[in-house]
């Protein structure tokens, strides 16, 4: 297992390490440390993070000190901590059991089995979408390309000078994103800006978080994402909150609140109705290729089956144990249902109610890793709206219980045993949405550094089984220590868990008869509009498009996650521009690739280093631990000097690699991935 026999570049045998045990075991090492970290951020402010790069950076700075690492064998460790860190976005359905009631704590191995089986899934559905949305697409993967460079750079593949060069541009950016990020913890400059202010008859916001993370994704993602997500924010500010704001500020609601609750309660869910008729328009427009990906995969396992030798590159899960694996996995599902069913009114149609919702789950979990997939390659796993697909799923399997035993039961212990019901499934489903949004990410990473897919996937699936059994002991501590907000007896330290609660309310809004659909309705033809705008510009000029799954991103997400990905994209393409006059273009790109690499590598890791930071002092006692590095509160010029602090730093960083990309290095031959790994 430790060593494997590749075919290099130039044709011959090589030993070549990738799946090894100490890759396993330093993977999951890591993947305890990134959950931990990533379920406490999630439930405290409902933002996880990337653990990908960091795991990378780690990985590589650890197997250095044993005998012939390779890239492949740290893309592999850095696979299996990013699989259970995002796995860890499981933590926007289940607490909802809580909140509702029907749980008291996370029971483990139910909870275990919950996550582990909606992770595999999600591993097994994305097998073969590799073929469809990694090789056989065009999407940047800002992460996947991201965490490629990392390992590259850290393996020494390229030429000697350029390889410097490279290094120094992802650690000088690394540095500057970290060093804000953490300057920005002492409150002395301005995490993000937020205004809210009249606008006609209502009102709307504008905010920004100074994030260099997100001009590093926006770097990569390009222009046309970066304008379809100013397009669904522009409809959003401009249009949505002032005209939904109106009435209650006409009834004499503060400005501040009316514009929160309006965005949280309104705009939300018409965005969520956009992302659902463009995920469904994603679907029909890549099914064809998905289905070729299918037969690909089965020719495969044809020529694999006839002693045909594939290359390395080429080979995933043979797709009959992919297609066996997911029946298989219906079994451990209709066993957690029909346990689960034992009570309320669902015992009186178990049969029926087992078998959609098992058909819910085989059928729904292909759409959504399909679109997840997509979104992950259009702007990155960590900013897609995953909480967004939560919706849709716990609305399908709603509208499926309310079917079947009707709205508004007058029993309010039966409505909340379908409630519980509901969210039970969408956990199951929400398992295949994040494994697969971040799948295809470490695939791209796989595929730029020559990986085996095959190993990868299979580190997918371990990565799946670390996370499912660390996450449920960490939820049932901070359940024990901190409770839910909205949850029966819950504390005034309760841990918001913003996503889970509007999963939550959804399914009770849903099956108590409470649910605006006219919400979900304006954004459905929002969404149409959209749709017909950009298929006129993709068939008019060819070039130009207007994602309409990126317009529903940016109509869903709060400002401040989406306004510095168009800014990002727009240094990124005005530096692109400026490449191309130089002479040496490709070079000149790649270094710009690898300092928004920095941005994004930089912050990752002080994410996960003041993630400790704040659990330490929770441990010790504090009574505000999210601020524990704070020297200042409520300074005045917190925001202006943050504005121009990281203005300044991001401009700063831009002309020093416009510097040092001027003059190319001298022509090295450059070393291929598998070639570089074994030198």
């Amino acid at each position: 297992m430790a060593t494997v026999t590749a075919d290099a570049p130039r044709g011959a045998a090589v030993p070549l390490k990738e799946l090894t045990l100490r890759g396993i075991i330093l993977g999951a090492f890591l993947t305890v440390l990134f959950t931990a970290a990533n379920v406490y951020l999630g439930l405290k402010i409902g933002i996880t993070f990337a653990t990908s790069i960091p795991a990378a950076v780690i990985s590589m700075a650890v197997l250095r000190a044993f005998r012939d690492p390779t890239i492949q064998e740290n893309n592999i460790v850095q696979t299996i901590a990013s699989s259970a860190g995002t796995l860890s976005a499981i933590i926007f359905v289940l607490p909802g059991l809580i909140m509702v009631g029907w749980w008291t704590g996370f029971p483990y191995w139910l909870s275990v089995a919950v996550i582990g089986v909606g992770g595999i899934l999600g591993v097994m559905y994305s097998v073969p979408l590799r073929r469809a949305l990694v090789t056989g697409s065009d999407l940047p993967y800002p992460e996947g390309v991201a965490a490629a460079e990392v390992l590259k750079v850290g393996a020494g593949v390229g030429g000697a000078e350029e390889n410097r060069r490279g290094l120094t541009a992802i650690v000088i950016s690394s540095v500057v994103s970290a060093f804000y990020f953490m300057f920005a913890k002492t409150r002395v400059v301005a995490e993000a800006a937020e205004k809210s202010f009249r606008l006609g008859s209502g009102a709307t916001s504008a905010s920004a978080s100074l994030s260099m993370a997100l001009i590093g994704v926006g770097h990569l993602v390009g222009m046309a994402v970066g304008i379809a997500m100013i397009v669904g924010l522009l409809i959003a500010r401009l249009g949505l909150l002032p005209w939904l704001t109106a009435g209650p500020l006409a009834a004499g609601g503060a400005v501040d609140e009316v514009v929160a609750t309006t965005f949280r309660s309104q705009v939300r869910f018409i965005g969520a109705g956009t992302i659902g008729v463009a995920a469904i328009w994603t679907l029909l427009k890549i099914i064809g290729p998905i289905v070729k990906g299918i037969k690909d995969a089965l020719a495969a396992n044809r020529a694999r089956q006839g002693g045909e030798t594939l290359a390395l590159t080429e080979r995933d899960l043979p797709i009959t144990i992919v297609g066996g694996t997911i029946l298989l996995a219906m079994i451990p599902i209709a066993l957690l249902l029909a346990a689960f069913a034992q009570s309320g009114p669902i015992a009186s149609a178990e049969g029926t109610t087992l078998t959609l919702s098992i058909l819910y789950i085989l059928g729904a979990g292909i759409v959504i890793a399909s679109v997840c997939g997509y979104m992950a390659g259009l702007i990155g796993a960590s900013n897609s709206p995953i909480s967004g697909v939560g919706i849709l799923s716990v609305l399908g399997i709603s509208l499926i219980l309310a079917a079947l035993f009707g709205q508004g039961a007058a029993d309010a212990t039966a409505t909340k045993s379908l409630v519980a019901f509901a969210l039970f499934v969408t956990a199951i489903i929400f398992g295949v949405a994040t494994i697969s949004n971040d799948n295809l990410q470490d695939l791209k990473t796989g595929q730029l550094v020559g990986a085996t897919p095959w190993r990868q996937q299979v580190a997918l699936v371990l990565g799946v089984i670390f996370g499912a059994l660390v996450i449920p002991p960490i939820l049932d501590l901070l359940n024990s220590a901190f409770g839910f907000q909205g949850a029966p007896g819950a504390g005034p330290n309760a841990l918001a868990a913003p996503q889970a609660a509007l999963i939550s309310a959804i399914a009770q809004g849903v099956l108590g008869g409470s649910l605006d659909w006219g919400l979900i309705g304006t954004g459905a033809i929002i969404g149409v509009v959209v749709i017909i705008i950009d298929e006129g510009l993709r068939r008019g000029t060819g070039k130009y498009s207007l994602p309409a799954l990126a317009v529903g991103m940016g109509i869903y997400l709060p400002m401040d996650l989406t306004l510095l990905i168009p800014i990002g994209a727009l240094a990124g393409w005005l530096y692109n521009r400026w490449a191309e006059r130089q002479s040496n273009p490709g070079f000149a790109e790649r270094i710009g690739t690898l300092m928004a690499t920095g941005l994004i590598v930089g912050e990752s890791l002080m994410g996960v280093l003041y993630a400790g930071i704040v659990a330490a002092a929770e441990q010790a006692g504090s009574e505000n631990a999210g601020e524990v590095l704070a020297v200042v509160e409520d300074f005045p010029l917190a925001i202006p000097l943050g504005i121009v602090l990281f203005t300044a730093l991001v401009a700063g960083l831009y002309a020093w690699t416009s510097r040092a990309a001027r003059s190319a290095p001298a022509a090295d031959e450059p070393l291929e991935p598998r070639e570089a790994a074994i030198r």
